[in-house]
């Protein structure tokens, strides 16, 4: 299996070697992107969602690739859906991996299993699922990999259980905090950037939030990603997971929560103060960070001491926004590649 997929990594590299002007830790994607045309030119599609119940979930997620791959875990952010790696999965399956890509609690088909269980956002709670989808599909260790929320998550997991990963690839780097890191004030410009946190802060927020939910995710698809020209369809294809009934109160409970404004849970208060004291991440890494990301996101250098293994950081340029994946899937699925390595 080993010699399999090095024989599809050599492969894709080569492919990739063709499009994609590679330097050192700088990816040029302004003429690959014109090449091959982006999913908002497409009408790529998952197709089956599987379900399975999982911790206090039950959660749907697509898949691909052989099931005996090594596994790839690919976790999307707010406001986005599983949609922002539908051409990254292809690009991993054909490189031998078993790639599962599961909606996060809140999204798409994941509901809760209790009408009585917290609909709790907390980074805990998040990183938890994704533990026992793990343990419910009987995947032992994994590549995690994500943007956003997905990347927060992926940080969290690769910190705190690095017996269960194989390499990490996190958009925007490191991204675990705490709500007293939360509680300190920024510089004004900084504030301004976290507007919508404020906003669900309060009854209003929430209120509204819930009304225009398809309106507010545009709107903040268009500010983090100035430069990605995704058509309608697109974004409607991924705006039908935030149909999911839990979807407002998990995302206000997250925001309230990073403010100290919502309690978490008891079960995840030392998973939280392990998490407030920044851990070191050893595992195999590599940063990633889009040239035109229009959304709130820390400088690499902030972080880089944060990984002690083998790091790579990667800024992808030519016009790309916060939604890395889906606006460049070859560098990101490359980056799951060469992240994985060598574990």
């Amino acid at each position: 299996m080993t010699q399999i997929i090095d024989q599809h990594r050599r492969q894709f590299l080569g492919v990739a070697a063709g499009t994609v002007a590679i330097g050192l830790g700088v990816i040029d994607l302004a003429r690959a992107e014109t090449e091959t045309p982006p999913s908002s030119a497409t009408s790529a599609s998952f197709g089956t969602i599987k379900q399975i119940n999982s911790g206090v979930l039950n959660v749907g997620y697509a898949e691909a690739g052989p099931a005996t791959g090594p596994v790839a875990i690919l976790l999307h952010g707010w406001p986005y859906d599983i949609h922002s790696f539908v051409d990254v999965a292809p690009i991993l399956a054909q490189a031998g991996y078993r790639v599962v890509i599961p909606y996060l609690r809140g999204y798409g088909s994941t509901h809760f299993l209790s009408a009585q269980t917290l609909r709790n956002g907390e980074p805990a709670a998040l990183a938890v699922d994704i533990i026992a989808l793990m343990d419910a599909l009987d995947i032992k260790k994994a590549v995690v990999a994500g943007f956003d929320w997905g990347a927060r998550t992926a940080d969290i997991i690769a910190a705190l259980w690095p017996e269960r990963c194989r390499a990490l690839v996190s958009v925007s780097g490191y991204l675990i905090s705490s709500q007293a890191a939360g509680n300190a004030p920024l510089p004004p410009a900084a504030e301004l950037q976290w507007w919508y946190q404020f906003y669900f802060a309060t009854e209003r927020g929430r209120a509204g939030y819930e009304k225009y939910t398809h309106d507010f995710a545009k709107l903040i698809w268009k500010l983090a990603s100035p430069q990605w020209k995704f058509d309608d369809a697109t974004f409607d294809r991924s705006a039908k997971a935030f149909e999911n009934k839990d979807h407002v109160a998990i995302t206000i409970h997250n925001y309230r929560w990073r403010l100290g404004l919502a309690k978490g849970e008891a079960k995840y208060e030392e998973i939280e103060k392990k998490l407030a004291a920044t851990p070191v991440i050893n595992v195999p890494t590599i940063t990633m960070e889009g040239d035109a990301n229009g959304a709130p996101h820390p400088d690499p250098s902030a972080y880089a001491k944060r990984f002690s293994g083998r790091y790579d950081y990667r800024l992808i340029t030519g016009g790309i926004g916060h939604n890395l994946p889906q606006e460049a899937p070859q560098a990101f699925a490359k980056a799951v590649i060469d992240a994985d390595g060598g574990a």
